[in-house]
């Protein structure tokens, strides 16, 4: 789904930079440019990074034991 209409950030556009790396919201907004324009979006384009980062740290978790 598309998050930022300005510049066209989906979704996956900020799960990829979380999968990437960053780890707020300024590194997804560098990285993405969400929220640039209007920041309408920022609400939103938080909890997708939010929800992205709790899975992220759930895989790593389950990666833990699985040896």
């Amino acid at each position: 789904m598309y998050v930022c209409l300005c510049v066209g950030v989906t979704d996956r556009d900020i799960e990829n930079a979380v999968s990437d790396g960053a780890r707020s919201w300024r590194e997804v907004r560098e990285t993405t440019g969400c929220a640039g324009q209007c920041g309408k979006c920022a609400c939103t384009g938080k909890s997708v990074m939010r929800e992205a980062i709790s899975q992220e740290l759930t895989m790593d978790l389950d990666l833990a034991y699985a040896v």
